[in-house]
């Protein structure tokens, strides 16, 4: 390659995209293949904070990302169903592991690209089962990491030497500010701190990148890390908002600390190790490790910082819903299928949140959380009905068979959320009212199958959702495979409820009935929320008229 500027920016930027999308590629593939084992691997990780922080590491290197666990944890935060102490905790323990992966991904293994290429690809194509195919993905996107970190240092290679960019460089070695701007900018630009991470050692471990202009970008790549769940929870709850703020502070906080450190030459670089590679990326992992350790005793005190940093308004401000369905949108058929689509859109996502707030009640009553409840499932009765009146009024104007089947597929799916609506606001929330009114509770044992199965379904149903929004073939059929694995888990959960009963368990014969009807309504919720994926596997073939196909792999 010629010693051009130009071109150097191409080829960097190319391995630098292709770096950004196999770190996507193998989280998509965990989160695919085993997102409800990580949600409950996570949720049941918060015994304690160092546990939490464990299972938060642990998270983070199989998704290989801090953001996808910050995510995770602060649903289940704002759900309830975790304590915010013990989500921070996760968070903490979320930045070690991101670290962590760091460490592994940039040992060199180039004679590893040809297996897990084959191994992923035959995996991929030749599986039948969503694990297997999941698990291919994850190795072909583990050779693309290598494949991209090499296709760099090939890049560098030529231009060590080039006076432009050695000046460039020493520019940046002698202001650490600018670099650490840099790095921050860069890991919240690409949404992936391990990405940016991996490329400034990678410039630093080919002598492009100064090792104090590294190390100063790798603690900007931190603080970007931490922005990235901080923008992408803005619109969340509260308490799910403070846990991120609180690991923002700490996260940021730190590096500044440390940045300001390591200008005063506190730190000295060859104490982390003997080649630049090593001082920057170990620094990466020692200021986590620290940040984590002294953080961890000191959690209540940071969230009640951050409670009074993000506090519930006084007033808030309330914006009606507007109705999705356009009366003039009628005369164009596509434009109304449209419009009624984004009005069921807005159903499931009420619902999704019905459900979430749901099971806070088995534990502790709150008669506002009900009420809350009832008033959105009489909303999402109204949307019900107002969207099979405009459906009708489409289908009276344009008798097109298209149009007409398309109008029957969206009713149907309005149909089938209405009823998950009825099953949390009547069903559910009686149930953990008549728990609450009796005086009883759950064993330990049934508590946790009933949290676990709910978290199941409220996963599916997010599923759903995207399924509706993406009308994915793929995602589509992952989900009606998931209703047959819930359908199974709740004829074994029924009887190992039976199973409690034979075994004369005080509290499980005291809330027998509520328990079993409490599996029941979840897997009817289940089922509501699959019923989305139908229409899109009978359009690509891939339903029969009793199950699905089997899978097409080219």
């Amino acid at each position: 390659m010629e010693n051009s500027p130009l071109l150097f920016v191409l080829h960097v930027a190319g391995a630098a995209a292709l770096l950004i999308w196999a770190v996507r590629l193998v989280r998509t593939g965990v989160e695919r293949g085993w997102s409800v084992q990580l949600r409950r691997w996570l949720r049941h990780g918060g015994e304690t904070r160092w546990v939490a922080a464990v299972s938060g590491m642990v998270a983070a290197i199989l998704l290989q990302s801090s953001t996808a666990v910050a995510i995770l944890t602060s649903n289940f935060v704002a759900a309830g169903t975790l304590a915010a102490t013990a989500g921070l905790a996760i968070l903490l323990g979320a930045d070690v592991g991101s670290a962590i992966v760091a460490q592994i991904l940039l040992s060199r293994a180039d004679w590893a690209v040809p297996l897990l290429l084959v191994a992923g690809v035959g995996l991929f194509l030749k599986a039948e089962r969503r694990e297997y195919r999941q698990a291919g993905r994850v190795l072909i996107g583990l050779a693309l990491v290598f494949v991209s970190l090499g296709m760099i240092r090939d890049a560098t290679e030529p231009l060590r030497d080039a006076p432009a960019l050695v000046a460039a460089m020493r520019y940046l070695g002698g202001d650490p500010i600018t670099a650490f701007a840099i790095g921050a900018l860069f890991a919240w630009a690409v949404h992936s701190s391990v990405a940016a991470v991996l490329l400034f050692v990678t410039l630093a471990a080919e002598g492009v990148l100064p090792v104090p202009a590294g190390m100063a970008m790798v603690l900007g790549a931190n603080l970007g890390g931490a922005l990235i769940a901080f923008v992408l929870t803005l619109s969340a709850e509260i308490e799910a908002r403070r846990i991120v703020v609180a690991n923002l502070a700490l996260r940021g906080g730190g590096a500044a600390l440390a940045l300001a450190a390591l200008s005063a030459g506190a730190m000295t670089p060859d104490l982390l190790g003997a080649t630049p590679a090593r001082q920057v990326i170990n620094l990466h992992l020692a200021f986590n490790l620290v940040l984590a350790l002294l953080s961890l005793p000191i959690t209540g005190p940071v969230l009640g910082a951050a409670r009074k940093l993000v506090s519930v308004p006084a007033t808030p401000a309330i914006l009606s819903r507007v109705s999705a369905l356009d009366a003039a949108a009628l005369t164009n058929p596509d434009r109304a299928l449209a419009c009624a689509s984004r009005e069921i859109l807005q159903m499931g996502e009420g619902i999704e949140a019905m459900l979430r707030s749901v099971i806070g009640l088995y534990d502790r009553w709150d008669d506002q959380v009900a009420e809350a409840i009832t008033a959105k499932e009489a909303e999402i009765d109204k949307m019900h009905f107002e969207t099979k009146l405009y459906l009708a009024k489409l289908n009276r104007t344009h008798a097109e068979e298209d149009v007409t089947h398309k109008g029957l597929e969206l009713a149907n799916m309005a149909v089938n959320l209405e009823s998950a609506g009825d099953a949390i606001a009547r069903s559910m929330v009686g149930l953990a009212k008549r728990l609450n009114d009796s005086g009883t509770a759950f064993s330990e044992t049934g508590r946790k199958e009933v949290r676990d199965f709910h978290d199941r379904v409220l996963s599916n149903a997010q599923s759903a959702l995207n399924v509706l929004m993406t009308l994915n073939p793929d995602a589509a059929r992952a989900l009606v495979e998931e209703k047959e694995h819930v359908r199974a888990l709740e004829q074994d959960l029924q009887r190992s409820h039976l199973d409690r009963l034979k075994m004369g368990r005080v509290e499980s014969i005291e809330t027998s009935n509520i328990h079993q009807e409490t599996l029941r309504a979840l897997k009817q919720i289940n089922t509501a929320f699959s019923m989305v994926a139908y229409p899109i596997l009978s359009e690509t073939g891939d339903l029969l008229s009793s199950r699905l196909a089997k899978p097409h792999r080219g």
